[in-house]
């Protein structure tokens, strides 16, 4: 600091009021910077030889690359003189790269290991069982992820300081260490969701946990090129986290609705009204506390419990229980499914579901039932299987069973008729092929 200072100072002394007392040809202003230069030069060049600690080489590089060549040499009133005079950089190439890499190598184990340390203090909260933080209503825990971004956002940052190419080589090594920390994040997490059950905070741990995926995700999906491989491996990461709570947040619901769907069958669905309010009451006990997820999180469970409330409804279509021989008992049911149908959608486009996607199954199944004329059934499996191209033979054939009035010949033919209207790649989001029949 001293050395540039004294440069700089000195420099415009020369060139303000020395450099006019000489003639043009003795090249005053050149000989002082020369001399400054070289000076300042075999200094920076002993200091990066000799044991320096890492805010010594930030510095030294940040001399190198920015203060000296922008700071100083880009100065008002020296810039014009030192353009003639094509100074050179104060360190040898190979010398500023072996300073490069050591900063390089020591700022990438410094962000790894404060991001260990972070996320072990992160475990310990979890194993406190403290009710996590709520912000807008949405449980929280963003210390984590704030400070893993803030960490790596603040090193890209410094080093873009120092130079574009060491900031480029800092991020490129960075985008490689989050894939591994949030690796390192989901085996802890998944390790605390199968050991921590009877935690009194569980659930909200959970839900703090997903929300905290949302900031990965978004400074991911903001920050990384989509050719970058290891934005895939995240978001791949996150999305294994999310599903994975998902999967633990609807456990119980989905357990309590399996004895419920039964009763349409075992009923003859003769009280699938009451049957459909009774699951629409269980559900929507359960939704109350998926509130406190963000609004992204909350959307997709919901859209999944409307999925598997469709796809449950089905299930027992396909359950060959019922056989009907006339068309006015086939009428009866089909009002049945449009009434459940109308009942299910209305419910949960209200809590939020987007996925339009489902909201034809049933009526189109209802349809089917419902229609006599064997081209109009043939018109309705094909809108069917258009719709959902994941639907088979096997689903169909199980489904017609309702339809005990239809001859050996006719079925086959509605059968066959599927076969040629059924796409062989599966949809984006499959209904029929999550069914298995047994």
């Amino acid at each position: 600091l001293h050395m540039g200072k004294t440069m700089k100072e000195d420099l415009t002394v020369v060139a303000k009021y020395i450099k006019q007392l000489y003639p043009s040809e003795f090249n005053v202003f050149s000989m002082y910077a020369e001399l400054y230069h070289n000076y300042f030069a075999s200094q920076a060049k002993k200091n990066a030889e000799s044991c320096l600690e890492d805010k010594d080489i930030y510095l030294l590089l940040s001399w190198v690359h920015n203060i000296y060549p922008k700071d100083m040499r880009k100065d008002h009133v020296l810039a014009e003189e030192l353009e003639k005079v094509k100074l050179g950089s104060l360190l040898p190439s190979s010398l500023s790269k072996d300073l490069e890499k050591k900063y390089l190598d020591s700022e990438e184990a410094t962000i790894k290991n404060s991001l260990t340390k972070c996320l072990d203090k992160e475990i310990q909260r979890w194993k406190e069982d403290q009710e996590p933080e709520k912000l807008n209503g949405h449980f929280q825990s963003e210390l984590l992820a704030i400070f893993v971004i803030q960490s790596i956002y603040s090193g890209q940052t410094r080093a873009k300081e120092i130079s574009a190419s060491v900031g480029e080589e800092l991020s490129r090594r960075l985008w490689k260490e989050l894939p591994a920390f949030l690796k390192s994040y989901k085996d802890a997490f998944e390790d605390f969701k199968e050991k921590s059950k009877k935690h009194r905070y569980y659930k909200p741990t959970l839900i703090a946990n997903i929300n905290n995926c949302w900031n990965f995700r978004d400074y991911a999906e903001k920050n990384m090129s989509e050719k970058d491989n290891n934005k895939a491996t995240i978001l791949s990461t996150l999305g294994d986290i999310e599903n994975s709570v998902f999967d633990v947040l609807l456990q119980q619901l989905f357990v309590q609705l399996k004895p419920i769907y039964k009763k349409f069958t075992e009923n003859k669905w003769d009280s699938s009204n009451e049957v459909m309010n009774e699951i629409i009451k269980t559900t929507s006990k359960h939704i109350s506390d998926f509130q406190t997820l963000k609004d992204p999180f909350y959307h997709a469970i919901i859209e999944k419990i409307h999925a598997r409330l469709v796809k449950e409804y089905i299930v027992r279509l396909l359950k060959r229980k019922v056989s009907l021989k006339t068309p006015a008992q086939q009428q009866t049911l089909a009002k049945h499914i449009s009434k459940n149908a109308a009942d299910l959608e209305a419910f949960c486009t209200s809590n939020g579901s987007k996925a339009t996607w489902l909201n034809a199954a049933l009526p189109k199944l209802a349809e089917i039932i419902r229609l006599q004329d064997l081209g109009a059934i043939k018109i309705e499996v094909a809108t069917l299987a258009t719709i959902y191209p994941d639907i088979r033979k096997r689903h169909l054939e199980a489904f017609l069973h309702i339809k005990a009035n239809l001859s050996r010949s006719e079925l086959k033919s509605i059968l066959g008729y599927l076969a040629d209207s059924t796409a062989s790649a599966l949809p984006e989001a499959p209904l029929f092929s999550s069914i298995h029949m047994s």
